[in-house]
């Protein structure tokens, strides 16, 4: 894409030169390469420079800084993974799925201390998060993720509310009940990212833009592990996959994670009378309990973001610019904002965007060092990298230092997800779900029944 700032609103307002920086010139050697200029891969360069600041890294981007999912998502900072923490406790203890959860939170209030400590404005704002249920099935739902939150001991973050209550937060149409808590912020993703990639420059990072990594090699005999790029290699003791998505692209992880994409609608801003009749003045990131996914938050300056997923996954886990844009489900996001909000019946929409997120065959979330090949990576986050992202850059600069601290022992460290299916299988199950769950859906809300949590689509997409 040549007009990077149509990628997103976020692009577009974020105030910095979306000009593309040099691309790499040549080989070149360094302590460490980073494949992705993303939140991962400037969260990691950060803590990186500030943990050890004569550091020779070297960042290599296929596009510019933020181009991907951190300067296109929802403009959540949240806690929690995508994986429960009841799964996290089966596979890994309860103890690791405890602290599991509480790096979750302390990531969040993490982002705004580091952006505070970096002099980045990136409109952090820690204003709470609320999961609807928007009629009687969604309910079981609330309750049993209080539950869970109960079981672990994080009950008192969690508040249960009735129709009433939600009312003086905010009024979204056929809302019964809700789980709130005020541990999520909201930011700009764009002057986030953005403002990161310039601090770690002045850090001395070298940030090398329009390099399209083609493959990776492990450290051979030098000790040195490899990008090899279209414009020449870089050659590191450490090498640092941060991709995301995208490194489904790469020879060796195609199967590792498939591209889902997650499609974005904004509104103009909304005006001062229909705010009054919304509420919604905290700023809370919003979501509600249907299994194929919405999210919401409200921008800065009074517009409503509704996101969702719904693009279809394409065969070989293709990934392409005009896939960003799938007419039918931002035609649907659109109309679940006028559903949510009949006051906004008439409401005009400025922007809308999309791109893939990296998913795993577990739905479990990586974040290892592998010191024989020197090859490090964190991916997986399914939608929660707001957060996550920060955690990833603390974890693999304790790794890649060699040192053993809590971060290292979280149950994310050095987890490997089986591969996914091989195509056309993969294909075909994939778009199942994705039908399945949006059919179960529409039931569900037809029939104010729950799911039953026994039909093939939850099975499948059980986390």
């Amino acid at each position: 894409m040549d007009d990077h700032a149509s990628a997103s609103f976020w692009l577009e307002t974020s105030g910095d030169d979306l000009a593309p920086r040099p691309p790499l010139d040549g080989s070149a050697d360094a302590d460490v390469a980073i494949l992705g200029a993303g939140l991962t891969g400037l969260w990691t360069a950060y803590y990186l420079a500030r943990h050890d600041p004569g550091l020779r890294i070297v960042i290599v981007e296929r596009e510019i800084a933020g181009f991907g999912a951190s300067g296109r998502n929802g403009a959540w900072c949240a806690p929690d993974l995508n994986i429960s923490m009841d799964r996290l406790a089966r596979l890994h203890g309860e103890d690791g799925a405890r602290q599991m959860q509480q790096a979750t939170y302390d990531a969040v209030d993490e982002v705004g201390r580091a952006c505070a400590e970096a002099g980045i404005d990136a409109g952090f704002h820690k204003g709470g998060e609320i999961i609807v249920a928007r009629g009687p099935q969604g309910v079981p739902s609330l309750e049993d993720s209080l539950r869970e939150y109960e079981r672990f001991g994080f009950g008192d973050r969690y508040r249960l509310v009735d129709a009433a209550a939600l009312e003086d937060r905010i009024r979204i149409a056929g809302a019964v009940r809700a789980l709130v808590s005020d541990d999520a912020a909201v930011v700009h993703p764009g002057r986030l990212v953005r403002g990161l990639a310039r601090v770690v420059e002045d850090m001395g990072v070298r940030i090398a833009e329009g390099t399209a990594v083609t493959s990776v090699r492990p450290r051979d005999a030098s000790g040195r592990a490899t990008l090899v790029t279209t414009r020449g290699d870089v050659r590191a003791p450490v090498v640092v996959l941060a991709g995301e998505a995208y490194l489904s692209q790469l020879p060796g992880l195609r199967r590792q994670l498939i591209p889902l994409y997650s499609l974005i609608v904004l509104t103009e801003p909304v005006g001062d009378a229909q705010w009054a009749e919304i509420g919604w003045v905290n700023r809370e990131v919003v979501a509600s309990t249907r299994l194929s996914i919405d999210y919401l938050s409200r921008t800065e300056d009074g517009r409503i973001l509704f996101g969702g997923r719904g693009a279809p996954y394409q065969l070989g886990s293709r990934i392409s610019p005009e896939m960003d844009r799938h007419d039918p489900t931002h035609e649907r996001l659109r109309g679940f904002v006028r559903e949510w909000f009949p006051v906004l019946g008439d409401v005009r929409f400025t922007h809308a965007w999309g791109g893939p997120l990296g998913m795993p065959r577990d739905w479990h979330p990586t974040m290892a060092f592998d010191e024989v090949t020197g090859i490090a990576t964190a991916r997986g986050y399914i939608g929660h990298g707001g957060s996550t992202t920060n955690l990833a850059g603390r974890v693999l600069t304790d790794l890649i230092a060699g040192a053993r601290t809590p971060l290292t022992e979280l149950p994310l460290v050095n987890h490997h997800s089986r591969n996914w299916e091989i195509e056309p299988f993969r294909y075909l199950g994939v778009r199942y779900a994705q039908w399945a769950m949006g059919r179960l859906d529409d039931e569900t809300a037809r029939t104010g029944r729950p799911p039953s949590g026994k039909s093939l689509a939850e099975r499948i997409s059980a986390h």
